[in-house]
């Protein structure tokens, strides 16, 4: 899909055969990431048990990266799946945000804007 940003070539911290991560380009915290399905399909309930699969590998070695990297106290994971249910890119993908202690997110502000 030409227009879907997902499907551009963009910059990857890690991927497999059917999916990939990358930073989120509005990050509600440090290192919040998104893990997003190579084929085009518009959420999560469409893809198939061998893209699911992938796309939980990337989430426990995204994991082990940003506990590295940020060393964050918890983690959300996240999925929107419809546009009344806060998805703005319609390419399925799943959250990982980081959460460290004494942070509030405003989640609902940041779903107003501008999130993925």
């Amino acid at each position: 899909m030409e227009d879907c940003v997902f499907c551009r070539n963009i910059p990857r911290v890690m991927e497999n055969d059917l999916a990939y991560a990358v930073y989120d380009i509005n990050p509600v915290s440090r290192g919040h990431a998104l893990v997003i399905s190579k084929r085009h399909v518009a959420q999560y309930f469409d893809l198939t048990p061998e893209e699911t699969a992938a796309i939980h590998q990337l989430l426990s070695r995204l994991k082990v990266l940003l506990d590295k990297d940020h060393s964050p106290d918890g983690y959300n994971v996240w999925m929107n799946c419809g546009e009344v249910a806060g998805q703005v890119v319609m390419h399925a993908h799943v959250h990982l945000i980081p959460r460290y202690k004494g942070q509030v997110l405003h989640i609902r502000e940041h779903l107003k804007g501008n999130m993925a």
